[in-house]
């Protein structure tokens, strides 16, 4: 055995007895709430001897056996690291056990009700309070029933922050050796933003969701006007039956197309801009960042509606409305004794409708499919974009096409625009036309080319490039 391998040897063998020496550190847990008991339980099973720090140690019965429940005093005296399970109303009993805190590693788990509850975040109120102490936020992102439950079930991330690089360090190590993630967020000031975290409300969600709502409402209320209340107002009969089945399912769609569409006309947007500016060291306008942010899950939410516009289509046939139009259909035929051939036209137009639909579709759950980490990493990044970028535009012209085929020639017809407006799929097929069209310039040799140059790092000269446009 040449000496490189014994020094590795000897080194894994070193760093191993380390480990097991530092799994015999007692760890303090302040606060026997659910909170506690599951952290006490997750490290009792890691190897970690635990002490409860309880204002009535007597009254012990949920905690966890094993584990050893004293005083608040008598437990700070046992360990090196505290974690601090209470909420910041009830800080102030460690005033009086400051001294006992001196030099020690304190963990703030704690969160609060709402964002911006407090001037500071409550570990920097913390490190006020005792001064002496080394405080160290973290764990608040994870929650009791994910250290029940295990990293397989829940998030195991964990994110860290402190101005002690040393006490840092060691509850990093406590998270690892009981299965969790640790990412260091720096220094302390960061503490404030990671007691906003698990206040967020799906935080990257919330502009999707607006605009989803947003062209639902409309649609739905169009979809209303132009077959519930033109046909009461105008020929008095009764369409209401229609808003449980086939007016959603042609909103659905229509939102669906324009959602995809919105997916992919910012970064088409971009490469114009980059293409006006002659750079790409230019920041682009807030508006269009935030946008370009979120179009994995206009993407999704598109896809949900494109799922319930395919379930939709399918109990067409079962409904009552749809027998008893069938049935009237038949009996007229044969009450005229009248037969008519097959129009190829139709013909045509159906089967296309249909492929269209069924290849948008199937490329569309491929886009949905890629978007799960588990398959997207798995995927290099030609790959992954290949699939986002090539196939998605594919999806959105296979989907485009599909509702042209729906339409035919009928835009061409006034009898089909009900009080001036427009029908509904027209709408809908404006933001995806516009895509493809200015795609299609982007990919002609002479645009690509450029675009290719500026976006690996070619500037046109003769510009102010140092003016940044926000």
């Amino acid at each position: 055995m040449d000496n490189n391998a014994a020094g590795q040897i000897l080194l894994h063998q070193t760093s191993s007895r380390k480990r097991l020496d530092h799994k015999q550190d007692t760890i303090c847990i302040l606060g026997t709430g659910d909170f506690g008991r599951s952290l006490g339980i997750r490290l009792l099973k890691s190897g970690y001897p635990v002490v409860f720090g309880s204002r009535d140690p007597k009254n012990s019965v949920l905690l966890p056996s094993g584990a050893q429940v004293f005083s608040q005093a008598e437990a700070l005296k046992t360990s090196k690291l505290i974690f601090l399970a209470v909420h910041r109303e009830n800080y102030d009993f460690l005033l009086a056990l400051s001294d006992l805190l001196d030099g020690k590693v304190l963990v703030d788990v704690s969160n609060n009700l709402r964002m911006n509850q407090y001037p500071e975040s409550n570990a920097q109120y913390l490190s006020q309070l005792v001064p002496r102490a080394n405080v160290v936020k973290g764990f608040n992102t994870v929650s009791a029933w994910a250290l029940q439950s295990g990293s397989l079930d829940a998030s195991s991330q964990v994110f860290v922050c402190g101005d002690d690089n040393k006490s840092k360090q060691l509850v990093m190590d406590v998270a690892r050796s009981i299965g969790l993630t640790p990412l260091d967020q720096g220094y302390l000031l960061a503490a404030e933003e990671l007691e906003s975290y698990p206040l967020q409300l799906f935080p990257m969600w919330r502009l999707p969701f607006i605009i989803t709502a947003g062209l639902t409402v409309f649609f739905f209320l169009y979809h209303v006007v132009l077959r519930i209340i033109y046909s009461y107002v105008n020929k008095n009969v009764d369409q209401t039956y229609q808003i449980m089945i086939s007016i959603p399912n042609h909103v659905f769609p229509s939102v669906c197309l324009i959602l995809l569409g919105l997916v992919y006309l910012p970064g088409v947007i971009a490469a114009f801009l980059q293409l006006h500016r002659g750079t790409k060291y230019k920041r682009f306008p807030n508006w269009l960042d935030k946008w370009m942010l979120c179009r994995k899950q206009l993407g999704l939410v598109s896809f949900a509606y494109g799922f319930l516009h395919v379930f939709y289509s399918l109990v067409k046939p079962l409904r009552y409305s749809f027998y008893w139009r069938s049935a009237q259909y038949a009996a007229s035929v044969m009450k005229s004794n009248a037969t008519s051939e097959m129009e190829m036209k139709w013909v045509w137009r159906s089967d296309l409708f249909y492929a269209f639909g069924i290849l948008g579709f199937f490329v569309f759950c491929l886009l949905g499919v890629t978007s799960l980490p588990s398959v997207s990493n798995a995927m290099n990044w030609r790959e992954f974009r290949f699939v986002q970028s090539k196939l998605g535009h594919v999806t959105l012209l296979l989907c485009t096409a599909h509702t042209a085929v729906l339409g035919w020639n009928k835009f061409l017809k006034p009898t089909v625009y009900k009080w001036g407006l427009p029908p509904g799929y027209l709408l809908s097929m404006v933001i995806p036309c516009i895509v493809l069209v200015l795609k299609l310039i982007l990919i002609t040799p002479c645009v690509d080319r450029m675009v290719t140059r500026i976006r690996q790092g070619w500037e046109r000269k003769g510009r102010d490039l140092g003016k940044v446009n926000i």
